[in-house]
């Protein structure tokens, strides 16, 4: 459960809003990240703190503590979905990637 909501908070990589997450990142093409192995590896560093977040890295690591705690309860529909895909991805493609988070 934890990794589901990690991934969720991936590909979320946004500040919270009071009502739900911001859907800034909702139109990001998911192709596009999960056939980049930088981009993957960047992610995966920073919230592992091995090495230098981006902006949306920082980001990201600002909101997960909540989308953890919350099971990812602001979340909307189409945010939810992406993880899905992300996960997916991430466990059939990336498993070293997958354990470490």
């Amino acid at each position: 459960m934890k990794t589901f909501l990690l991934i969720v908070a991936v590909y979320v990589t946004c500040l919270l809003a009071d009502d739900g997450y911001t859907t800034k990142y909702d139109n990001v093409s998911l192709k596009n990240i999960i056939n980049n192995k930088r981009l993957l590896k960047n992610y995966s560093n920073c919230l592992l703190e091995k090495g230098i977040c981006s902006p949306d890295g920082a980001e990201l690591k600002k909101v997960l503590p909540d989308v953890i705690q919350t099971g990812c309860a602001k979340c909307n529909e189409k945010q939810r979905n992406g993880s899905k895909i992300i996960l997916n991805h991430l466990i059939g493609n990336e498993p070293e990637i997958y354990k470490q988070l």
